[in-house]
């Protein structure tokens, strides 16, 4: 067993660049490897592909991936032949002259991983003509696809399940991003899987920023957060096809770089426009929910939805993709009373069991919207799972953003009230009538007119109560009952009723726009010690070798790559394979060239090389996991700065050049939370870096010391901005 998890990690490393695996990907490594049968569940940017990309590669013969989308396969085959497996797919658009190449290489013995649709694999004589070459494994991508219970259930998914007769003794796995324990159930069914290894990892992602408003001016909400995202890449869903044509066409005449994805667009503009995106060439696509499954873009750093989606597992699987490579990204949904009534609309003309399915899921999905409970929390536990910390600081409502009433107590209990006084007999809508002393013919019709809580709420407009109410369902102190939903007060609510409890309710006033671009702790971390301007060339740089090779930028190098180089500023080609996500093709394709470019870019900006970085916390590692061990050096003389010993002293006693030392001084300030640079930068410096980085509104290095006209060295400018740094976060 011990070997055999070396040498996973030795593949890993050798094409990847990765020194350990992300959680659970060693058990269902090992699944793959010891020939079981397994269904994987893992959160989309959680490296559920390299559970099977790895062990392909350390099994003898050929392995099989099923995947529903010919750009998925495309997207996967590029980043595996770019890593130095060898891969490749059969599909439609692949050209007849390639379609041979690839027979070759499978009658060769050549491919590791060979991708294909559901449709290729059930064509005729595809599956004798499989048998004759050695397979390692098949593996069933986007499994979900198999479950009727699933968000995207397809019938040629459905039959899959004759593999296992067709490929007598070969395993076969089964990978998805969201499945709940009926579609697992349905999955393992449907495939006849024997005794699977079932591994359901967490379905949340830590990385992914949730921010949910109620719309008011959609254009205006979108584009604050594309400014926040200025020249990186994202996706906003609309729910109807006219809505992406005339967001895209508005945005587009405000000067930002977008297309429009939809399935009323001929196939070939389409075509042309995710490409666009995958390449780069646009910031942003504007698209329904047709865009998107299999999209393997890494970095995309933030997905609105300008409307809200019909369920959480949509919703979960549309904003995962964001953040696929780990780093964060910010989810922003837009909502309003009037989507739910689309979305009804829609289901109606279903059939009553499924009808019925459709809306308990559509009121989980508003529920989650109205509420002002921690999104993280409220997603895990509609998935069946618990969130393990009380703050997420990845969401509204943990980074304080949420706007509530200093005394909430007071309206929930008048709502409360009112619910009760209606005996409970009537809907959200019509007990917000109520409160807010309408004098609608119905209200009137029923003498609801003469009840003790009827306008007791009518200073807020009818909207505000009716969200109130809605939150105070998603908090659990009143419920909905049965088709109408009916409401009823709770356990809970009657703890309010007494004064013993009291709610959170959001206040009717508008978010300061201040409060929208808070920094997740996540991505604080993620950018720790990144010098962002090098980071920002190395991104063009890999943007011109992209468009040369005609390949998705993410391909060449992911956005998480970069900022490591960008941290690290490998000088050498062995510091350069220490990266994160440097394995040895990339490193003897690209290591000459980005080299170069760190270089140069260093000695213009006076930048320290070769740092050794206190390990980045993982998204997906708990805070106890993820404390930082430094090196016996770098403890030592974060121990010789804590009594206060200057930066050359301390390079002579741990034996480091003065440089090394510098930057350890400037990791023990941000650290231990320093905010003045006394004793190693004098008061008088200080005060002038200071004065110059606010003149100039600058955090760069070069600016602050052109400004000072050379006279502060760049190192104790770095110094002193580091402390400045934490006097703005201790505010």
């Amino acid at each position: 067993m011990d070997d055999m998890i070396e040498n996973l990690k030795a593949v890993l490393k050798k094409y990847w660049g990765y020194e350990e695996f992300l959680p659970l990907q060693r058990p269902a490594m090992e699944a793959v490897v010891r020939g079981r049968d397994s269904i994987v569940v893992l959160p989309t940017g959680g490296g559920k592909s390299l559970c099977f990309q790895a062990p392909a590669v350390t099994t003898p013969g050929m392995a099989v991936v099923i995947s529903p989308l010919i750009s998925l396969m495309k997207d996967q085959v590029d980043a595996l032949s770019e890593c130095g497996v060898y891969a490749a797919r059969l599909d439609s658009a692949l050209p007849g002259k390639e379609r041979e190449v690839v027979y070759q290489l499978i009658e060769h013995k050549v491919l590791k991983l060979l991708y294909i649709s559901p449709e290729r694999i059930f064509s005729d004589g595809f599956i004798d003509y499989l048998k004759k070459s050695q397979l390692s494994f098949v593996v069933v991508d986007e499994a979900h696809c198999v479950s009727m219970w699933g968000h995207d259930f397809r019938p040629e998914y459905r039959k899959l399940g004759m593999l296992k007769e067709a490929f007598a003794g070969i395993a076969i796995h089964a990978y998805t991003a969201t499945a709940t324990e009926p579609v697992r159930k349905d999955i393992a069914e449907q495939l006849r899987l024997e005794n699977p290894e079932i591994l359901v990892g967490s379905f949340d992602r830590p990385n992914l920023v949730y921010k949910i408003e109620r719309r008011q001016n959609v254009m205006q909400q979108v584009c604050a957060v594309l400014d926040r995202h200025a020249n990186e890449s994202g996706v906003i869903y609309c729910i109807r096809r006219v809505d992406v044509d005339g967001m895209c066409e508005e945005l587009s005449r405000r000067g930002y770089r977008v297309l429009p994805y939809h399935a009323g667009m001929a196939d070939d503009d389409r075509k042309k426009n995710q490409e666009a995106f995958i390449q780069e060439k646009v910031n942003t696509i504007v698209a329904t929910v047709a865009f998107g499954m299999g999209i393997d873009k890494s970095n995309v750093r933030y997905v609105i939805h300008a409307g809200m989606p019909k369920t959480l597992e949509h919703y979960q699987q549309e904003s995962g993709r964001a953040g696929r490579d780990g780093l964060e990204a910010e989810c922003c949904l837009f909502y309003s009373g009037g989507d739910y009534g689309v979305w009804q609309s829609i289901i109606t003309g279903m059939e009553p069991n499924a009808k019925s399915i459709a809306l308990n899921k559509l009121r989980d999905m508003y529920d989650f919207c109205t509420g002002v409970t921690c999104r993280h929390r409220a997603i895990l536990h509609y998935f069946g799972q618990e969130l393990d910390k009380d703050n997420c600081s990845a969401c509204d409502v943990c980074l304080g953003e949420l706007d509530c009433l200093e005394d909430s107590l007071i309206p929930a209990q008048k709502i409360l009230s009112c619910i009760k006084r209606l005996d409970e007999r009537f809907g959200a809508d019509y007990t917000a009538t109520v409160l807010v002393g309408s004098r609608e013919q119905r209200i009137l019709e029923n003498q609801h007119d003469h009840l003790s809580t009827y306008g007791l709420l009518s200073q807020h407009s009818k909207r505000i109560v009716r969200d109130w109410i809605e939150q105070l369902a998603a908090q659990g102190y009143a419920k909905k009952i049965g088709e109408y939903n009916i409401l009823k007060v709770t356990e809970k609510g009657r703890l309010v009723l007494k004064g013993l409890e009291t709610p959170r309710l959001l206040k009717p006033a508008k978010k300061a726009a201040k409060e929208a671009a808070k920094e997740s702790k996540i991505g604080r971390q993620s950018w720790e010690g990144v010098d962002r301007g090098l980071f920002d060339h190395l991104r063009t740089l890999r943007r011109e070798i992209a468009d040369e090779k005609n390949v998705a930028a993410f391909i060449v190098f992911g956005d998480a790559a970069l900022r490591d180089m960008a941290r690290r500023r490998p000088s050498m080609r062995d510091g350069f394979l220490q990266v994160s996500g440097v394995g040895e093709k990339k490193s003897n394709e690209y290591g000459s060239i980005f080299l170069a470019a760190i270089n140069t870019y260093c000695a213009e900006h006076s930048l320290p090389m070769d740092i050794t970085p206190v390990r980045v916390m993982s998204p997906y590692e708990s805070d106890q996991e993820s404390l930082s061990v430094p090196s016996q050096a770098r403890q030592k003389a974060f121990a010789l700065f804590a009594q206060g010993i200057s930066p050359e002293e301390v390079a002579v006693a741990v034996d480091r050049k003065d440089s090394t030392a510098k930057q350890y001084l400037v990791e023990f300030i941000k650290r231990e939370g320093v905010d003045h640079p006394s004793p190693w930068v004098d008061d008088a410096v200080f005060q002038r870096v200071a004065d110059a980085a606010k003149t100039i509104n600058e955090e760069r290095l070069k600016p602050i010391f052109d400004s000072l006209n050379g006279e502060v060295s760049y190192d104790d400018i770095r110094i002193c901005m580091a402390c400045l740094k934490n006097q703005i976060e201790e505010e």
